[in-house]
């Protein structure tokens, strides 16, 4: 029994250089993502200006001004998204497709953020607990400055861990709001985009349907 909780013990403190070093990377990562998500807030900012009150009030005989009012360099996944909206000409399956789609390319936006809310307060608490031991055997030794050593590398892993999934949660919350009321715009902006086409096709002369068929 003696060997074998000699070697739980040394695998557990083979796992704290692994996991302080996840602990620096991901900080750094939530940082990336906050400037990320800044730089996203201030982007939706200028599109809501000139988008959300054109699409609320939007009618057939606006899309055309609404695809005007595009950026020639798309500045967002949404704008994207929305030109290959408005330029189609194809069925309601096709609409289908590029939610879907949309919906898709987010969600790995949001994965991020997801990612880091959970596993910010995993490797904290790992951290916490592999450093704790030896900290309770300099207690216990007398080793005060070996323990008062173990408690920073404590102290500091349970924060690190919980800025990391703060930033995660903060941002995963901002994200998928954003993204919702996206998909809301981009299926209103469809629908009407279909019904033009719906009635276009419904024009066509009936012969010029067999011929196309044909």
């Amino acid at each position: 029994m003696e060997i074998i909780s000699k070697a739980l013990f040394g695998i557990a403190n083979s796992l704290l250089i692994p996991d302080v070093v996840l602990l620096i990377v991901f900080f750094f990562r939530s940082l990336i993502l906050v400037g990320g998500t800044y730089n996203n807030f201030m982007v939706r900012r200028r599109n809501a200006r000139v988008f959300d009150e054109k699409i609320k009030s939007l009618t057939p005989a606006g899309l055309a001004g609404l695809k005007a009012l595009l950026p020639e360099k798309h500045n967002s996944v949404f704008t994207q998204y929305l030109a290959d909206i408005l330029d189609n000409d194809d069925t309601e399956d096709y609409s289908d497709y590029i939610l879907a789609r949309y919906e898709t390319e987010v969600q790995k936006d949001i994965n991020l953020s997801r990612l880091l809310t959970k596993l910010g307060p995993v490797l904290g608490l790992v951290g916490t607990l592999i450093s704790m031991s030896p900290a309770l055997v300099g207690l216990s030794t007398g080793d005060i400055s070996g323990m008062a050593y173990n408690m920073q590398v404590v102290f500091a892993s349970t924060v690190v861990g919980l800025v990391i999934s703060a930033v995660g949660l903060a941002t995963c919350q901002l994200k998928q709001r954003w993204y919702a009321k996206d998909v809301n715009n981009l299926d209103r902006v469809c629908r009407i985009v279909n019904s033009v086409n719906n009635s276009a096709n419904n024009n066509v002369p009936i012969d010029q349907k067999k011929e196309a068929q044909a």
